[in-house]
């Protein structure tokens, strides 16, 4: 679900389950992408909050779709 965060922001909650599948997948940690995203946004990432932008080249780079990450109702 997107939450507001400005006129122009939104932010994306991700599951930290899904992230940690993903990462598994991909025989990867957080600090593997170390060399796509600063400290801040890696930070970030592993609270689960994120803008729609990180969460989309997050999910590129682990090669899943935008839904295999994001938070839902179920989890």
């Amino acid at each position: 679900p997107l939450l507001w965060l400005s006129e122009r922001r939104y932010i994306m909650k991700i599951s930290e389950k899904k992230l940690d599948i993903a990462l598994a997948k991909k025989c990867m940690s957080l600090t593997d992408l170390r060399s796509d995203f600063s400290s801040c946004t890696l930070y970030r990432v592993k609270n689960g909050e994120v803008t729609t932008k990180t969460a989309g080249r997050l999910a590129k780079i682990l090669g899943v779709d935008i839904t295999d990450l994001i938070e839902t109702t179920e989890d």
